[in-house]
C-alpha cells in the first residue's frame, strides 16, 4: 500500500540521512519514478524532504526533523516481542538495555497494539539451547565485541578442538553470530576467512590498527559460506546401516546431518535386489512397515561407525566390511573391560 510505503521511506530517511533514490527503489522494490512521485507526496503532507542533485546526491530530511510516528502494525508490535536468543543479548552485556528498550517501544505504541504486544511476551518463549547439551561455559565477548564495533584488529590466542596447545592469530573480525547457543568469531586471517568458536578462545587483545576487510564482503555473506563449508564438506566413507523401527526416531535426530536421504523400508531393499516391478521407483519413507528400516551415512572415516555401539543391537552396519572391521574391534574391547564376572574396577584382566 502507499501508505505504507510513503512511511517506510520517512523512517529510513530518519535513520540513515541521505539515502540515493535508486537505493530506496530497490529497497521497496518500485521504479525510482515511483519515489520521486513519494517524495512530492511527502512534502505535500507537511514533511520537510527533498532531494540534493548530483553524484553524491539524494534524498534526505531537513536537519533536525522528527517524527514520533511508529507506523507498527499489531504484527510487527508482535514481532518486536518474541524475543529469540535471550542468552545472546546478556553475552553481549545488553540484556538490562534490552528490557528498557521493549519498556520505551511498549509505550510509544498505539494503545490498540499493547495488548497483543504484552500478551505476546508472556504466551511465547524461545529457548535456543539444544536439549541435554550439558552446562554451557561462560563466554566473555565484551573484548571481541569491542574489537567488531571499533572496527581493530584482533590478536587471538585460541585452542583448536582436539589439541591441548593455543595458537596465536592475527585477524581482521567481520562480527560475531551466535548458532544454537554456541557463539562464532567470523574473521579474516590473510585475508581468508576463518570461524572461530568463542568459548576456544584463551585470550584476546586489541590492536591499534584498523581492521581490513575485503570490499563489498558483508558478515553475513561469510557466514552462509562458512557455514556450508561446515555441512557440506567432503564426504570420505558411505556407511549402510540397518536400525530397528523402535530407534529410528533417536537414530534419525542424533545423525540427521550425516544421512544422505530419508531412511526407507527393509523390504523394499529385498524387492530391489530382486529386481521387482515395485522396486524399481524412488523410495520411500520407512513409515509403517517391518521392523527395520536401512540408512545411508556419509562420514568423514570408517572410524566414526563406533558412535553408532551406543544402539547395541539395535543397528547393523552392513557396509563396507573395514566399517563391520572397526566395530568389532571396539566391541570386543568393551567386552574385555567388563567380561570377567565379579572384577572389580581398575583390576588387570588375566
Amino acid at each position: 500500500m502507499k501508505s505504507d510505503r510513503l512511511l517506510s521511506i520517512l523512517l529510513l530517511l530518519q535513520t540513515r540521512g541521505l539515502v540515493p533514490a535508486t537505493e530506496l527503489a530497490e529497497r521497496l522494490e518500485v521504479s525510482v519514478r515511483t519515489i520521486y512521485r513519494d517524495i512530492e507526496a511527502l512534502s505535500a503532507s507537511g514533511v520537510p524532504v527533498y532531494a540534493e542533485r548530483g553524484r553524491r546526491g539524494g534524498i534526505t530530511l531537513l536537519p533536525g526533523f522528527r517524527t514520533d510516528v511508529t507506523g507498527l502494525t499489531t504484527d510487527e508490535a508482535r514481532a518486536l516481542f518474541v524475543l529469540a536468543a535471550r542468552g545472546a543479548h546478556a553475552a553481549l552485556g545488553l540484556d538490562v538495555a534490552l528490557g528498557s528498550a521493549l519498556r520505551k517501544v511498549m509505550a510509544a505504541l498505539p494503545a490498540p497494539h499493547r495488548p497483543a504486544a504484552e500478551l505476546t511476551s508472556r504466551r511465547i518463549l524461545v529457548d535456543p539451547v539444544r536439549w541435554m547439551s550439558g552446562p554451557q561455559p561462560v563466554v566473555d565477548v565484551a573484548e571481541l565485541h569491542d574489537a567488531v564495533f571499533t572496527d581493530r584488529r584482533l590478536r587471538l590466542s585460541y585452542r583448536h578442538s582436539g589439541t591441548q596447545t593455543p595458537r596465536a592469530y592475527l585477524v581482521d573480525p567481520y562480527g560475531l553470530v551466535v548458532k544454537a547457543g554456541v557463539w562464532y568469531l567470523v574473521a579474516d586471517r590473510d585475508a581468508v576467512p576463518r570461524l572461530f568458536r568463542v568459548d576456544r578462545v584463551q585470550r584476546a587483545s586489541l590492536t591499534d590498527d584498523p581492521v581490513v576487510r575485503r570490499p563489498g564482503v558483508e558478515l553475513a555473506d561469510l557466514w552462509d559460506a562458512l557455514r556450508k563449508q561446515v555441512e557440506e564438506r567432503p564426504d570420505g566413507v558411505r556407511l549402510r546401516v540397518r536400525v530397528h523401527r523402535s530407534r529410528l526416531d533417536l537414530f534419525v535426530r542424533l545423525h540427521a546431518g550425516a544421512l544422505t536421504g530419508e531412511p526407507w523400508p527393509e523390504e523394499q531393499e529385498e524387492q530391489e535386489e530382486r529386481g521387482s516391478a515395485e522396486g524399481q521407483g524412488d523410495r520411500v519413507r520407512a513409515e509403517g512397515q517391518g521392523d527395520w528400516v536401512r540408512a545411508e551415512l556419509a562420514v568423514d572415516s570408517v572410524e566414526w561407525a563406533r558412535s553408532l555401539l551406543s544402539f547395541g543391537p539395535n543397528l547393523e552396519v552392513l557396509s563396507p566390511p573395514e566399517a563391520r572391521t572397526v566395530l568389532a574391534r571396539h566391541a570386543a574391547a568393551v567386552v574385555a573391560l567388563y567380561g570377567e564376572a565379579g572384577a572389580e574396577p581398575g583390576a588387570e584382566g588375566g
